[in-house]
């Protein structure tokens, strides 16, 4: 073959056009770029507890058959789920990472001329997965900076964006990057307000960390509400982002939808394993919670009283408002502390901070009140 054609010409107009996914910076990579050592990440949203002994011996255990494929049903996960939450396994669907699950509901209900609704400021993969479908995004303005869910869901211009051609509405409880949440009573308004050709997409991926007796369960619903999606994942309190699980529940009817588009064994057996002995881990999960709680609040308090102020959370991270953000956020690359620009989310002014282990946060505050002191 010959000729001067691009090859970027080939691909499909909604690929060509499509940015990647930006994760966060390894700590790896900071050390080869800056030459320093000693760095900690706060910038993933991971969670900094070492891992139970009874989920390490599930996974040196799987290690010994990583000759033969995985279970490509994933029967016993999917079942531990089952029991756990209450659902059959029918309603289950796995997926590599919960992100798995979101592209897995995009290539199987968007197409061109077809039309999905996210927040302005909701998780980035919403976008990336419409945009790759050929679909239409419609961003629904998000609340204001002064609301009491500031830069939150706005349901009721979600709800005014809705037309024939809508066939997802995604919904972060908690939001990430901002950390904002929907109360029980407004969700299941909204549910209860979307036509029956939507499928409400309510990503609980921090589902496990937040608190509050007004916040929902959205699993509850699925009865009532045959188009709802709840997704979670093991990425973020279970703390396993490293063997990438997640999933989905819903209506049997789209779960199998769902499995005629998921790839074969998309969740390795380790990662199976690792799931289904971390289910059976309730104390050192509830820990987990009970620290991150402790932490969230203490870094909260330590960055107000350095004059930044943050969005209220209930996830595993804050979003702190910072004068000169990219300023702040190379001063702390180079101090070895890792944090989050949020720019790509139209936030510039704001860096998302990981909560992790004690001294990490102690080590973060010691660094950003150098770079306040300097700003002064």
């Amino acid at each position: 073959m010959s000729g001067n054609q691009s090859i970027s010409d080939l691909a499909a107009a909604a690929i060509s056009e499509l940015a990647p996914y930006q994760p966060g910076k390894p700590a790896e990579e900071l050390e080869r770029e800056y030459g320093i050592s000693d760095v900690i990440k706060l910038a993933s949203n991971e969670n900094p507890n070492e891992l139970p002994a009874g989920v390490r011996q599930a996974m040196q255990s799987a290690i010994d058959d990583v000759q033969r494929y995985p279970d490509g049903a994933g029967f016993a996960l999917r079942n531990a789920l089952a029991d756990k939450l209450d659902v059959s396994p029918d309603c289950i669907t796995l997926g590599n990472g919960s992100n798995d699950v979101l592209v897995l509901l995009a290539e199987t209900f968007l197409t061109t001329g077809i039309n999905a609704i996210y927040d302005q400021y909701s998780f980035v993969v919403y976008r990336l997965a419409v945009q790759a479908t050929g679909a239409e995004a419609r961003v629904a303005v998000a609340n204001p900076r002064d609301h009491e869910q500031p830069l939150g869901h706005d349901l009721e211009a979600m709800l005014r964006l809705v037309d024939n051609h809508t066939r997802l509405v995604f919904i972060a409880n908690p939001n990430n990057p901002t950390g904002t949440w929907v109360e029980r009573e407004q969700l299941y308004a909204f549910l209860q307000s979307l036509p029956a050709h939507v499928i409400a997409v309510i990503d609980e991926a921090y589902y496990e960390y937040a608190s509050g007796d007004d916040h929902p369960d959205a699993l509850q619903w699925l009865n009532e509400f045959p188009n709802l999606v709840v997704t979670r994942t093991f990425s973020k309190a279970y703390g396993l982002a490293g063997l990438r699980v997640g999933y989905s529940v819903s209506s049997p009817q789209i779960a199998e939808l769902l499995n005629r588009v998921r790839q074969p064994f998309n969740v390795n057996s380790i990662a199976q394993a690792a799931a289904v002995a971390a289910l059976r881990e309730h104390s050192w999960l509830q820990r987990c919670r009970a620290v991150n709680q402790t932490e969230l609040e203490g870094l909260r308090a330590g960055l107000l009283k350095l004059g930044i102020d943050c969005l209220p959370s209930r996830g595993n991270f804050v979003l702190a408002e910072i004068p000169q953000a990219d300023d702040c956020y190379e001063f702390l690359l180079r101090a070895g502390v890792i944090v989050r620009p949020v720019a790509n989310y139209g936030l510039p002014a704001y860096l998302r901070i990981s909560i992790g282990s004690q001294a990490e946060n102690q080590r973060l505050l010691a660094s950003m009140a150098i770079y306040m002191e300097q700003c002064s």
